[in-house]
């Protein structure tokens, strides 16, 4: 494949946005298209799936083992770096194209393993067993008996708009998304539109804010418009810190430019001309790709001064945030980008009329601004079109938990959360049931199999206490504790809580003592202390109103939820770890009692020398036995004994 200059690609690529609308291009301009698109190639193009979830399964050395392989073959190819195509469990992904033929994607590409699929694809002898699926092009000859990638079950659901370049393009190389009509949203748009078209085009879109709130996008830029101010700003809040959501570091790593076109858009339709990107800073791998998308923006002229000979300016600022749960909330991510503790005020006023340095902001997540080119391109009517009368467009969520297949999807809205646990994550591994889905992050709830069938959306996740949140579904099966999972949560939300109200600061570490206090062995075997264990629950449901109710920030409001559908709907774990004292799960290892099966002992001694509270007699080449009373249940026994005599209750 002839490889083009990267002047000659800018060159051409912006001329190509500037007459996007005259349909003047003639054939030689359209096979140069083809060529960055790689459409057609003369060389085989191997594309590698070097997102961070992709780098920690290895991808780094796959990438490596495959430079190697071409070296030690004189083989002649194109060697492409591009972000996760969705379905995490099963990388590293290998995708190969060879000239004339459809690309093909190879799961779990080891580097041990990239050899020989290197050599089966070349020699056009592929096994199924290796290959996850092969894309549909018209210009591209099939494989034989291979299946589509799009008709996977994992893929077949879902209604790929944010993410539909991603794993496909090259995140580092700003001519991939050009050339796949990126930036023609905002050539449109500051040359077509002024800036209150722009929140109306929106506004009748009825796009909501994907962060957890919800509210209407359009009216929001809409104030922040018609507030009068000789500054104002736009503020991208990618801080993802949400245990088990990982959505907006996907987004990043597998199209960038995507975000920068967002956030260009949104900055013109309030009237911005400075925006900032706020980064949780151990997102190593988005921020480099953050700075390199900036970088090669500006280089083009899409970001800077006098934007497509518009008038329009728009600097754009990176700030990296220290990964605090609590700055994900605007008003304590502004503090932070100027420099302060991340603390949330009170509202009014809203940021939209008073924020970042005192002027007005905008504060919209990733998801939501990753939306605008594509209603600016197709129009408002065309993403109502998708989802419910109600909630309209797609959601992304990140899937993790006991599910047979983890990722991250984008499904359309009214889809019903049984449909993404039992068809798109393939339902539960293991054979094992389900239990719950813990829905919306650590201040979310979790949704019992009674409400399993109820659809995605604002208003039908509200009817169950829930929230759509910002997309993190962990899967629960029959061996998780909810009592020990409510007490991570509250864990996590005490000491991220900023510590500024009283209710959320004492109000969690309390209900986190009491939470203890039921996981742990008892003191006494009194019912004394059993009844002032009881007496903890209910404290935890009073207590949980009082946060509720006077907290001054959403964490705050929120930190109670995970405790409160818990115990609504799992009350008998509860009564379980109080009266029985147990753990059916054996997750609480307070409470865990461990027995040595004597028929099986051989007394090879060595949990004896193990356990740390003496708690196991016997003598050599006998039988043991553990002393309940000295026991603490560490379960250190259990993990030496390699006779499998030793369980527990």
């Amino acid at each position: 494949m002839a490889i083009l200059s990267s002047r000659e690609n800018k060159e051409f690529l912006v001329e190509k946005i500037l007459k996007s609308y005259s349909n003047i291009f003639d054939k030689a301009n359209t096979d140069r298209l083809s060529q960055i698109k790689r459409d057609k190639v003369s060389h085989p193009v191997i594309f590698i799936g070097m997102g961070t979830c992709g780098m920690i399964a290895g991808a780094g050395k796959t990438y490596q083992a495959v430079e190697q392989y071409l070296e030690e073959n004189n083989i002649d190819a194109e060697l492409v770096r591009v972000g996760c195509l969705g379905l995490c469990s099963v990388e590293p992904l290998m995708d190969v194209q060879l000239p004339g033929k459809a690309r093909i994607s190879f799961h779990h590409a080891t580097a041990e393993k990239a050899a020989g699929l290197l050599d089966s694809a070349f020699h056009h002898q592929v096994v199924n067993e290796t290959v996850l699926g092969q894309y549909s092009h018209a210009g591209h000859e099939d494989w034989a008996t291979i299946p589509y990638i799009d008709q996977l079950p994992y893929f077949s659901m879902q209604h790929r708009n944010i993410l539909r370049n991603s794993g496909i393009i090259s995140p580092y190389l700003i001519d991939d998304y050009i050339a796949f009509g990126g930036y023609r949203s905002l050539y449109k748009t500051v040359l077509n539109y002024t800036s209150d078209k722009v929140c109306e085009i929106v506004d009748q879109s009825e796009l909501r804010g994907r962060g957890g709130g919800g509210y209407p996008t359009g009216k929001k830029w809409a104030l922040a418009l018609g507030t009068g101010s000789d500054h104002k700003y736009l503020v991208c809040n990618a801080d993802e810190s949400d245990p088990g959501a990982f959505m907006n570091r996907a987004i990043i790593e597998g199209d960038p430019h995507r975000v920068l076109e967002g956030i260009a858009i949104a900055a013109y339709a309030i009237g911005a001309s400075n925006a900032y990107i706020y980064v949780r800073s151990d997102y190593e791998q988005s921020l480099l790709l953050l700075e390199t998308a900036v970088n090669q923006a500006k280089e083009y002229g899409f970001i800077g001064e006098n934007i497509f000979g518009s008038g329009f300016n728009l600097n754009m600022h990176i700030r990296q945030g220290a990964g605090a749960f609590v700055c994900g909330e605007e008003t304590a991510l502004i503090a932070s980008i100027e420099g302060n503790r991340g603390i949330p005020q009170s509202k009014p006023p809203y940021p939209a009329e008073k924020g970042l340095f005192g002027h007005p902001t905008i504060v919209n997540n990733i998801e939501t601004l990753a939306n605008i080119p594509s209603i600016l391109e197709n129009g408002p009517n065309w993403f109502k079109s998708v989802g419910t009368k109600l909630s309209h467009g797609t959601k992304v969520f990140s899937i993790a938990g006991k599910s047979v297949h983890t990722g991250f999807i984008e499904i359309p809205m009214g889809i019903t959360i049984s449909t993404i646990v039992n068809e798109l994550a393939g339902g539960i591994k293991n054979g094992k049931k389900l239990k719950a889905v813990q829905f919306g992050g650590p201040s979310g709830v979790c949704i019992p199999l009674q409400d399993i069938d109820t659809t995605i959306g604002y208003e039908s996740l509200m009817k169950i206490g829930s929230s759509l949140g910002l997309g993190g579904i962990i899967i629960l099966d029959e061996d998780t504790c909810m009592v020990d999972l409510s007490k991570y949560f509250i864990g996590f939300l005490q000491k991220e809580s900023c510590g500024k109200c009283i209710p959320c600061r004492e109000g969690t570490r309390r209900m986190l003592q009491i939470l203890e206090e039921i996981t742990r062995r008892p003191r006494e075997a009194s019912s004394h202390e059993t009844l002032e264990r009881f007496k903890g629950v209910v404290e935890l449901e009073n207590l949980a109103e009082v946060i509720r109710d006077t907290s001054l920030c959403g964490l705050g409001r929120n930190a109670p939820n995970p405790v409160l559908s818990s115990l609504k709907w799992f009350r008998e774990e509860y009564e379980e770890h109080i009266f029985d004292r147990t753990c059916k799960a054996g997750v609480c290892h307070d409470l865990r009692t461990f027995y040595i099966d004597v028929e099986v002992c051989n007394g090879c001694n060595v949990c004896q020398k193990k356990c740390p509270g003496t708690a196991i007699i016997g003598t050599p080449r006998s039988p043991h036995f553990i002393v309940e009373s000295k026991c603490t249940g560490c379960g250190i026994c259990f993990d030496v004994c390699k006779f499998n005599a030793i369980y527990f209750k």
